[in-house]
């Protein structure tokens, strides 16, 4: 179970954090191979004062168009697969939505298996 993050600046289209957040679902159905039913996220508006990111960081220029995405999942999968989730969303929200390329900020947070709880105060995939 992946847990989503999602952190933009308010003020864009009715509807869009939820749009960003289908194009990233669907990319890590198709990336990592989560189940399609497997989605839980967080999407967030931010004051633009509220959204702090460096404008030219890596000489990459960004705008108040910026996207952030952390994604909080099980550890063990190869930086060819990370890189591979990157790019599908990075390309998926340019093509779909429209977001320049420079604006999204990908995070992943890998932990171990026991360190979720599904409900019911389990840890239902501790070893």
């Amino acid at each position: 179970m992946p847990l989503v993050r999602i952190s933009l600046i308010k003020g864009g289209p009715a509807g869009f954090g939820g749009s960003v957040g289908k194009v990233v679902h669907q990319a890590m159905v198709d990336t990592i191979g989560i189940p399609a039913s497997d989605r839980f996220q967080i999407i967030t508006e931010h004051e633009a004062s509220h959204l702090v990111y460096d404008p030219h960081y890596l000489d990459i220029p960004r705008t108040d168009g910026i996207v952030f995405v952390q994604i909080t999942l099980n550890e063990g999968r190869t930086a060819d697969v990370k890189k591979a989730l990157y790019k599908a969303i990075v390309e998926g929200l340019n093509k779909e939505l429209g977001v320049r390329t420079e604006d999204v900020v990908i995070s992943l947070v890998d932990v171990k298996r026991e360190n979720w709880s599904f409900g019911n105060g389990l840890a239902q995939f501790a070893l």
